[in-house]
């Protein structure tokens, strides 16, 4: 349940019983949190987020599990307006507060539990009892609650609702513990924190801990690297281009275009003085690729990213791939890129940024700046020396290197980021932006083949 869905439950109801109850709910709701608890609007929206995938069918049913389907069953003679009533009280949270009137039993009680466990706060509840968000110090509660997450809920709400608990309960020692780490959900998030956790983690945990992150880095591979492969290779190839190619390595399409002047119209013929071929270019490198990687606590889910694709590239023959992480230390992981996992646990995430001392690094590097594409992966927060950091920008590029700026490489869009540094990239013609994993391949394309960025629209 969205905010759209949100207006339209309260604004179309289908009689003047249900705009009152969900009126009321809304405001008493709110009036309770805000003067008894503290709460905010993200706890509401938070279980409006989750309790709108028990009930939504459609993009998300395929993910349903038997006991959410056994729910559906039950609430399938419910009319429209019993509903959307009981939807209402899984996202208000019940109690007098809600205003709706209506009571839960059986799998919708356990399902209220599991989201009053996480979302819940100061209220009170059918029986009286204070209901405050909080699933206890203890790893056996916690693993309880990890299992009716999974019993009621989408692999894709478990994930969120995993992460909501991490960050507003405080359950980060828990997952030291490995039975802790075997009951989770693992996503990039969770392996952003157990990186984070990684100096304190004891040994009995780490051998588990790596399995999660091999799990989710084995799935990232898989989704990513054949089309990254791909796409590289044809821009490989493209920017491999030879004046007298062989008749197998003619690039057709550019050949006739480079020639239509020579068109002959009696005979409707392009004659070719000029062809225009592309080597092959898995025989030899033809590329230097240079990830250079903040490893600052905000940039987790990049770091995860970047390695992923940073082993990608390293597969390839026709790539050389350095990787480069950095805070206000310097660190080469090139030697570890044939296992992502490796770079990972490479890592220290958090402490300072020097990105100056970063790039002078890579730029120490770099043997054939024409043909070398540099990528840095920063929220641009400069600890080190800001006029430095510009002019080694500004000598790459003035040396041939093809430099892209990346503020993120996540699915979560731009984080906060220094637009003062953004907008002096910028005008060396080193646009930062937020990429996707989705984009990287097309990015790395056009700085391969020195085509302008796939820059995304911002709102």
């Amino acid at each position: 349940m969205n905010g759209t869905g949100t207006g339209t439950a309260s604004g179309t109801g289908t009689g003047t019983d249900t705009a009152s109850a969900t009126t009321t709910a809304t405001g008493a709701d709110t009036a309770a949190r805000a003067d008894a608890t503290t709460a905010t609007g993200a706890d509401t929206a938070a279980r409006a987020g989750a309790t709108s995938a028990d009930t939504d069918t459609g993009a998300g049913a395929d993910t349903d599990t038997g006991a959410d389907t056994a729910a559906r069953a039950g609430t399938s003679h419910r009319t429209g307006n019993d509903e959307r009533l009981r939807r209402w009280r899984l996202v208000l949270g019940g109690g007098e507060a809600d205003g709706t009137g209506c009571s839960l039993a059986g799998t919708d009680s356990a399902m209220d539990g599991a989201l009053t466990a996480l979302y819940g706060r100061g209220s009170k509840s059918s029986t009286g009892r204070d209901r405050s968000a909080g699933l206890g110090a203890s790893a056996p509660s916690v693993a309880r609650w990890l299992g009716d997450i999974r019993t009621y809920f989408p692999s894709s709400v478990v994930q969120v609702m995993q992460r909501d608990a991490i960050e507003r309960l405080g359950l980060s020692a828990l997952l030291l513990e490995p039975e802790m780490l075997e009951a989770v959900e693992a996503d990039v998030h969770l392996v952003g924190t157990l990186l984070s956790l990684d100096k304190a983690m004891p040994e009995t945990t780490k051998e588990t801990a790596r399995a999660v992150v091999r799990k989710v880095v084995d799935d990232l591979e898989k989704r990513l690297a054949t089309r990254t492969r791909a796409t590289l290779t044809g821009a490989l190839d493209r920017s491999a281009r030879i004046s007298r190619p062989r008749h197998r390595d003619i690039d057709w399409d550019r050949t006739i275009r480079a020639n239509l002047k020579n068109y002959l119209p009696e005979y409707r013929t392009v004659v070719p003085e000029r062809l225009i071929g592309y080597g092959r270019a898995a025989q030899s490198v033809r590329k230097d690729v240079v990830l250079c990687i903040d490893q600052s606590g905000s940039m987790a889910a990049s770091v995860v990213y970047a390695s992923v694709f940073g082993a990608v590239l390293a597969s390839m023959r026709s790539i050389a791939t350095r990787l480069v992480v950095f805070d206000t230390a310097v660190v080469d992981l090139t030697d570890q890129l044939d296992d992502p996992v490796d770079v990972l646990f490479g890592t220290q995430l958090g402490g300072g940024t020097d990105i100056n001392r970063a790039l002078a690094y890579c730029q120490s590097q770099i043997t054939r700046p024409a043909d070398t594409v540099v990528v840095l992966i920063s929220d641009l927060y400069e600890g080190g020396i800001r006029d430095e950091m510009l002019k080694r920008v500004a000598a790459m590029k003035a040396s041939g290197v093809q430099f892209v700026a990346l503020l993120a490489l996540s699915d979560e869009g731009a984080p906060a980021y220094d637009r003062e540094h953004a907008a002096a990239l910028a005008a060396l013609g080193a646009p930062a932006f937020a990429c996707t994993p989705d984009l990287f391949p097309e990015v790395m394309a056009a700085a391969i083949e020195k085509r302008p960025l796939p820059v995304p629209d911002t709102p």
